[in-house]
């Protein structure tokens, strides 16, 4: 979230601050400054990564093999029904990478990075459903966003990065390899 302030304070402060005032459960992980003339951080969003836990059949090698027929695959068909009507698109451009995280028993653990920007945002439940699985997932869990690259070239990305050097790309609790 982007929040302007009257006048500066540091990092810590901000996030000892605003964590005072959120419900149990909603943590601010981290604060960084940005350039008065930087874009939104939602126009900066890319992608995001999920851990998705739902109901399979069969063993880890065969749910494997079933992510990676999907990852192989050039396009997939999919359509999606909105109050405004139904949405015909191509599922297969929205899905970046899949993995096995853990299987125990009939339960797996899938982990997702999908394209979340302005050509489009995959969604967890569809690409469970595109997999064969029982939809919807026992649970969808965010744990990562991917922003863009750091702007440079430009008169305003040059300045973002004189004026503020440590800016991060990702904003998350850590980054997959």
């Amino acid at each position: 979230m982007d929040i302007f302030l009257t006048r500066p304070v540091s990092e810590r402060y901000l996030v000892g601050a605003l964590s005072q005032q959120l419900p149990r459960g909603i943590d601010i992980r981290d604060a960084r400054p940005m350039a008065p003339l930087s874009p939104s951080l939602p126009s900066q969003v890319r992608s995001a990564e999920y851990r998705v836990e739902t109901l399979c059949d069969g063993s880890s090698q065969d749910v494997e093999a079933s992510l990676a027929s999907l990852l192989v695959a050039e396009s997939l068909p999919w359509q999606h029904a909105r109050d405004t009507g139904v949405r015909h698109y191509d599922l297969r451009a929205l899905v970046l990478n899949l993995w096995l995280m853990d299987k125990e028993g009939s339960r797996c653990l899938l982990g997702m990075r999908l394209r979340a920007d302005n050509s489009g945002s995959g969604r967890p439940e569809q690409v469970v459903a595109a997999l064969g699985f029982p939809v919807p997932p026992l649970s969808i869990h965010r744990t990562e966003l991917i922003l863009a690259p750091r702007e440079t070239g430009t008169p305003r990305g040059e300045r973002a990065a004189r004026e503020y050097p440590g800016r991060e790309t990702v904003a998350g609790p850590g980054r997959r390899p």
